[in-house]
């Protein structure tokens, strides 16, 4: 069973797929901070059998890698999004699927268990992977920008599963990656990939997620961090005028506080008050809304804002972890700009690195357009299994 949350516009997204994945079509992306809850025997420097910091590993029987062949159940509880539902697992089937909203269930266990209760003939699930947006550090899981929380061991037991794994969501997008079709990226600027080189992933939301990929021999290692976190650095004198307001205002302004659908209102707003007008308290999706810009300068200025501090961090991550292989937009809010984020100052100021200018520019960035990429990379732990 696949399972996709949505938080913030308002829906939770259920669909149910069976994952008979072959063990070539699987991603060879290996994810190292990984929460599992496990019935069977603890897996070896994992503990007590709980929680373990480990990528869960394929079995080998006679030099076969063993797949699920039932129902299982990989959501992801994103932030930001949209609700369509066409996600199919590699080789696997899709099953069924519905939608609720978020706010109707005070638990994650209450999602889950009004969708169970819809599925019909359908068999429990035994195993499931979560893409949460989420720090994960332990067997406690507090999502950064909704009040849900939950052990991971506790859900496992409610739920009656005999594993689940649960993995920060940009690092399953970083997962998913290798697994993306040409048709499923929109390349913005020049330069072309260099192979088995670092990739990197981000992606405003609600929050800002980001995570990358490191080559390791025929694999590739995901990585798992709040990079979102780090503190947002202007550029220009406007920009810090903007970060000036949100100082007073938070005790840390951090790149989520602009680049993300908070931090998209945070830049409206911002530039209401130095215009010496009253904001209009607009939501992200009517700030970048281009009827809206038509009519509201500080709008249009926000959203470019937007962009353009959104390539100085994408080009600080590029630098930061030599991604050669391409630097990945992925997230809600990017695709929907279309256009507008091809002309917007987003790659030059991605490129705008000084004596490192002609390094950036031959490293190609791309928005990723496929909406369930975290789905399909939750999905490979559960093919792993």
């Amino acid at each position: 069973m696949l399972i996709r949350t949505r938080l913030a516009g308002a829906a939770v997204a259920l669909v149910v797929c069976a994952l008979a994945a072959p063990a070539a079509q699987a991603s060879d992306a290996v994810a190292p901070d990984v929460a599992t809850a496990d019935l069977a025997a603890p897996v070896p420097g994992s503990g007590d059998g709980g929680l373990t910091d480990e990528t869960v590993q394929a079995e080998e029987t006679a030099g076969t890698k063993q797949t699920c062949v039932d129902p299982a159940l990989a959501a992801h509880l994103s932030p930001f999004g949209d609700s369509r539902q066409y996600f199919l697992a590699p080789g696997g089937v899709l099953l069924h699927s519905n939608t609720y909203a978020c706010d109707d269930f005070a638990t994650i266990d209450d999602a889950i268990g009004a969708y169970l209760d819809t599925r019909g003939d359908l068999p429990i699930p035994r195993v499931g992977a979560l893409a949460i947006a989420a720090a994960i550090t332990s067997d406690e899981i507090r999502m950064t920008n909704h009040p849900w929380s939950f052990s991971v061991g506790v859900l496992r037991d409610r739920l009656c599963f005999e594993r689940l794994v649960v993995i920060n969501d940009f690092t399953a997008v970083a997962m998913a990656v290798p697994l993306l079709a040409e048709t499923d990226r929109l390349p913005v600027g020049g330069g072309a990939p260099r192979a088995h080189r670092t990739i990197a992933v981000l992606g405003p939301g609600t929050g800002l997620g980001v995570s990358g990929l490191v080559p390791a021999g025929s694999e590739w290692i995901a990585l798992s961090g709040e990079g979102g976190h780090v503190t947002m650095a202007p550029v220009s004198e406007r920009e810090n005028a903007v970060l000036d307001l949100m100082r007073a205002r938070f005790d840390h302004v951090s790149a989520e506080r602009v680049i993300s659908g908070s931090g998209l209102v945070n830049l409206y707003n911002g530039l209401c008050e130095l215009a010496g007008k009253p904001a209009a308290g607009l939501t992200a999706a009517q700030i970048s809304d281009p009827q809206t810009a038509a009519s509201d300068a500080c709008a249009k200025k926000a959203t470019a804002m937007f962009c353009a501090m959104l390539g100085t961090v994408a080009g600080n991550l590029a630098l930061t972890l030599g991604a050669r292989g391409g630097i990945y937009i992925a997230g809600g809010i990017v695709p929907r700009l279309g256009e507008a984020f091809a002309r917007s100052q987003f790659r030059s100021r991605f490129e705008d690195k000084g004596r490192l200018r002609a390094y950036l520019a031959a490293v190609p960035t791309f928005v990723v357009m496929r909406p369930d990429a975290a789905l399909l990379g939750a999905a490979t732990l559960l093919d792993a299994e």
